[in-house]
């Protein structure tokens, strides 16, 4: 029995803490860190939307420090090294879906300061999730497999966000709804963490591969709303930001070998100078032999579901390549484990769910 702690409640928080409750019987919930006064004291299922566990969520990270845990499900909005750090000095590895990625690319000074923790606490780290994390580490290396050699990777993402109901990370640290000249790739504080991340998993590939990369430069075109358009809560007004095209590229002598591509809308206009894939990611080794593989999330291609299910399918998707790592992750030596040294991650609930 691993005993777990859920930290943050949000949209991928809620899906790892449903998954423990209905189908993994080997992981226990002790505690919840949650942000807000109103979900302070609110038993962790009631928050999960099912039976009280007896067990009450807090805002006290230091209640959180207090408990003797195995593994830690670090979910937050806004990630912070401190935080992890404390976590692992204090015995608990860290499994994550907001950074870590590739730590050999992590600045230096935060790198050092991690190993220390885990080395203090006997831990590990590791991070991982749908993109920055599966499509972006573990699917490039599986099928490079069946490479014999490789000329470039490509790993192209459109989505719209206007059925993603947490407008907070939209508009908020997303800045969706601001001024085209105010998105860059060191905007402000979220934004910039969101680019390096990114950044990160084009080094990991680059890094796990052999291309010996030059750099790996960031770049973002903005694009207006053509007119208004109603989120949820959130009025996106016609001037303001309502398409985010990302490039990070990984270079050599001047030459890409490995790109990330995120194509970004909200309220439904996609500009026409835009490249223009099928929604979901696109994945594309060129080489001897290309290879090309879509992948698109959704509640299911058999039945009938609201957009709603279609769009919490790829928090699904997120939380469980995380959560399903946790038994792999606490056996891992004390320090960093990545995808690319834990073994395989496969679904441990599988088809014991069916009726």
């Amino acid at each position: 029995m691993y005993r777990v702690i859920q930290w943050g409640t949000g949209a991928v928080g809620t899906e790892m803490m449903t998954a423990i409750l209905d189908h993994l019987d080997d992981l226990q919930l002790i505690g919840a860190k949650v942000y807000s006064e109103d979900k302070g004291g609110i038993d962790i299922g009631t928050l999960a939307g099912r039976a009280p566990i007896g067990v009450p969520a807090t805002t006290d990270a230091d209640a959180i420090l207090a408990l003797e845990a195995d593994c830690v499900l670090y979910t937050p909005r806004t990630a912070r090294v401190d935080e992890v750090c404390a976590l692992l000095a204090s015995g608990k590895n860290v499994a994550t879906t907001a950074f870590m990625f590739h730590p050999q690319r992590m600045q230096a000074a935060d790198r050092d300061r991690v190993l220390a923790a885990c080395e203090a606490g006997a831990s590990s780290v590791h991070g991982s999730g749908i993109n920055p994390g599966n499509l972006s580490g573990v699917l490039p290396l599986a099928l490079s497999g069946m490479s014999r050699t490789i000329d470039k990777i490509t790993l192209q993402e459109r989505a719209d966000w206007s059925v993603y109901e947490s407008t907070g990370i939209t508009f908020d640290n997303m800045a969706f709804g601001q001024p085209v000249d105010a998105i860059s790739p060191t905007a402000t504080e979220f934004l910039a963490f969101n680019s390096s991340i990114f950044a990160e998993q084009v080094w990991f590939i680059g890094d796990s591969l052999g291309a010996q990369l030059d750099e790996v430069t960031a770049t973002v075109e903005a694009v207006a709303a053509q007119e208004d358009h109603q989120i949820f809560d959130h009025l996106l007004r016609a001037g303001t930001t309502a398409g985010q095209r990302w490039n990070w590229a990984g270079m050599r002598d001047g030459v890409p070998l490995v790109e990330i591509e995120t194509l970004w809308t909200v309220g439904g206009e996609y500009p026409r100078h835009w490249p223009s894939p099928q929604h979901g990611w696109t994945l594309t080794i060129e080489g001897d032999p290309s290879m090309r593989t879509h992948f698109l999330s959704l509640a299911s291609f058999s039945r009938a579901a609201s957009m709603e299910e279609h769009v919490r399918s790829a928090n699904v998707a997120t939380a469980m390549q995380v959560l399903n790592a946790v038994p792999a992750v606490c056996a891992a030596p004390p320090g960093f484990a990545t995808t690319a040294t834990l073994p395989l991650i496969r679904s441990r609930a599988g088809f014991s769910a069916q009726p």
